[in-house]
């Protein structure tokens, strides 16, 4: 009898791929494309930062849970549950889903309204961020800095394991 060209697992495995990729490719690329918005255009910025809400809502966290999904299928199916990375993995999974949850998307939507207020102050001069705006964006620059590494560390961890 000849083995299936493709088994379950392999599928899942790739589903597993493309959602880390769609939902947290964001999270990698954001800090590129806030800095790109803020030098093109400073008005564009709480478009900027409301886009980070929705696709935080939209696409990383119901991919957090795909992403979980899948990796708890594949550990239970491989037998892997007691190799460090996949516990680091679900480690991860957690601590995103908290950032993302509890502070970024909520801090996305503030500074949507603080870069929206700066914008107006300056009646169509040049506008200056606020002490208040550039606090706040400066944590969460760092919160996504810090996503973004667990994301580009776990990501080396599942190769190598």
């Amino acid at each position: 009898m000849l083995a299936p060209a493709v088994f379950f697992w392999q599928i899942v495995l790739a589903i597993h791929v493309v959602f880390v990729v769609a939902a947290f490719g964001a999270v990698v690329a954001y800090p590129v494309i806030a800095l790109a918005a803020e030098r093109l255009d400073r008005s564009s910025v709480p478009l900027l930062h409301r886009v980070r809400q929705v696709v935080g809502r939209s696409m990383i966290n119901p991919g957090l849970v795909v992403v979980a999904i899948a990796g708890i299928y594949l550990a239970a199916d491989l037998k892997t549950f007691h190799d460090f990375y996949v516990q680091w993995g679900i480690g991860v999974i957690i601590v995103l889903g908290a950032l993302e949850g509890a502070f970024v998307s909520r801090q996305s939507g503030r500074l949507a309204e603080l870069a929206q207020h700066d914008i107006e102050a300056a009646a169509g001069g040049e506008v200056k961020w606020s002490s208040e705006y550039v606090t706040a964006r400066g944590r969460a620059d760092q919160v996504n800095a810090v996503m973004a590494v667990l994301v580009i560390v776990t990501v080396f961890l599942m190769v190598v394991q």
